[in-house]
């Protein structure tokens, strides 16, 4: 247990300047959208309580907004305010209405109206009772409210490095993709710590008798306005053009590390997901991606693969992965899996995953059209042996490999299936395997050498470039290590790439990695 507080302490300690920055962002994310949340919040829960028969709407309204999932809120931003801050922004800020609105309503009316109309007779305007009665008396309610809106703000933000908007999220979505526990834990305990101090801080004040929170009152907008302004301060750069890696990508030899080491690669990088990062370039928002060589969105988008001169990405075949304990459960299922080896080529699958990426055809769809005509596909049996569990990563190649052999399954075995799709990145994947909870799902060599084997950099440079090699190193060491099993390759090669708009390339004449870098060198 020492040890390993140790390695995550030491991990920490390594990488304390992004830590630090993340976490300011973080704060300052949360703070942004904590401020413009109580601007709108507090008018809309004093006019309620003084009309209330608008009520009820406003705060179902606040209601449905808060139901609507976090990751899906952030996707409807996009196409109006594109990626970064504002829509990460705009989210915190829906997430953070309710409690605000309906702390401020309840406060308001739960006073004794026998105050008020006091009040009143002493000859106290609608503005001098708000302010000398009705918000010294409802300010714990209120305060409550703001806690609440906090906390929650601070566990939400989380996600924003999904659309480039940074934060601690870099860190923990890195780990899920890299199987990572420290790089996990590096962005998952400051996060907590965050929650948990502001809840403190905030219920100490909210404990106060009303003289001094008086005096703290003048200071908490102030306060809120320096921490919103943390956000701004990690974010200064002199990079003439901007980068959006996946948190995988930036964690890796063969991605982020491996372009800084190899070839002294400096250029102001965000942290984005792949769901978004191709519109993002598309849309003149990043300059610069990371991408797969196989993505369909390539040529959706109008992207060239800068060509990897110095050869740091290595060839990433694909191929089904499954326990031995479900190969002799299922004893025809090595068989049907091995159906798809050799039979869809690099521009094969490029071509796929255009037609799900791009023309939006179901994953199921354009499963059963290339079965179909490569003469694979049949009628689906009456399964009555057993149910075969598949499992894939949330990218629509994989969702269109998980259909493809779903319905071989149905069609050559008495099996029936349960797909399990969109279980994130390859840690996901690969505990869901381990586990027991999949019987296979399709991986690639590539982050099956250097993600989960991850053995000594010097025999990882030797064969990693060596498709052969290294499908036969980890062929050997699942089989050893996990008791899992890699069946035949499928044939296709999905690499990591560099990728520009082709005007943007033709422009600035970046054809490699190489030029890019002296590029950005000369600017």
């Amino acid at each position: 247990m020492n040890e390993q507080q140790q390695t995550l302490w030491g991990f920490m300690f390594q990488q304390s300047d992004k830590l630090l920055n993340q976490t300011l962002q973080h704060l300052g994310l949360t703070f942004i959208s904590l401020l413009f949340a109580i601007a709108i919040g507090l008018p809309l829960g004093i006019l309620i309580a003084r009309k209330r028969k608008l009520s009820s709407s406003i705060l179902g309204i606040a209601g449905i907004l808060q139901t609507v999932p976090s990751i899906a809120l952030l996707g409807f931003m996009i196409p109006v305010l594109g990626i970064g801050a504002k829509p990460a922004i705009v989210a915190l800020l829906i997430y953070a209405l309710l409690p605000i609105i309906r702390n401020m309503y309840t406060g308001i009316i739960g006073i004794d109206r026998y105050i008020i109309e006091s009040a009143r007779a002493l000859g106290m305007s609608k503005i001098q009772i708000l302010f000398k009665v009705e918000l010294p008396l409802a300010m714990p309610v209120i305060l409550a409210g703001i806690r609440t809106a906090t906390v929650i703000n601070v566990g939400v933000a989380t996600l924003a490095s999904y659309i480039a908007a940074g934060g601690l999220g870099e860190f923990i979505f890195g780990g899920i993709s890299l199987n990572n526990t420290n790089m996990i834990l590096a962005g998952a305990i400051p996060a907590a710590l965050l929650a948990i101090i502001l809840d403190s801080l905030l219920s100490i004040i909210q404990k106060m008798d009303f003289k001094k929170l008086r005096k703290v009152l003048y200071v908490f907008p102030i306060l809120i306005i320096v921490l919103s302004a943390f956000y701004i301060l990690p974010s200064a750069y002199g990079s003439k053009l901007t980068a959006g890696f996946t948190p995988e990508f930036m964690g890796r030899q063969d991605g982020d590390l491996g372009l800084k080491s190899e070839y002294g690669l400096k250029i102001h990088t965000i942290v984005i997901s792949d769901a978004v990062m191709y519109k993002a370039a598309y849309l003149k928002e990043l300059d610069v991606i990371s991408g797969y060589s196989t993505d369909g969105r390539l040529k959706a988008f109008d992207l060239k693969i800068l060509k990897d001169d110095k050869g740091i990405f290595p060839p990433y075949y694909a191929a089904p992965i499954v326990r031995a304990g479900s190969l002799k459960k299922f004893p025809e299922l090595e068989k049907v899996l091995n159906l798809l080896s050799g039979k869809i080529t690099d521009s094969i699958m490029t071509d796929l995953n255009y037609k799900t990426d791009y023309l939006h055809e179901s994953p199921e769809k354009v499963a059963k059209d290339f079965l179909i005509k490569n003469s694979l596909y049949k009628n689906p049996r009456n399964g009555k042996d057993g149910m075969v569990r598949i499992g894939s990563k949330i990218f629509g190649e994989q969702y269109i490999l998980a259909e493809m052999y779903s319905m071989l399954i149905k069609g050559n075995t008495d099996y029936t299936v349960s797909t399990k799709t969109g279980l994130g990145g390859t840690k996901i994947c690969f505990d869901a395997l381990v586990n027991d909870q999949i019987d296979f799902y399709p991986e690639y060599t590539g982050t099956g050498l250097l993600v989960l084997l991850q053995p000594n950099p010097k025999l990882s440079k030797e064969i990693a470039h060596d498709k052969t090699r290294t499908y036969n190193y980890v062929s050997s060491e699942f089989k050893k290590k996990y008791g899992i099993k890699w069946l035949k390759a499928i044939g296709f090669n999905n690499s990591y790439a560099l990728m520009m708009r082709q005007k943007q390339s033709k422009l600035l004449n970046v054809n490699t990695i190489t030029d890019l870098k002296n590029y950005l060198d000369k600017n």
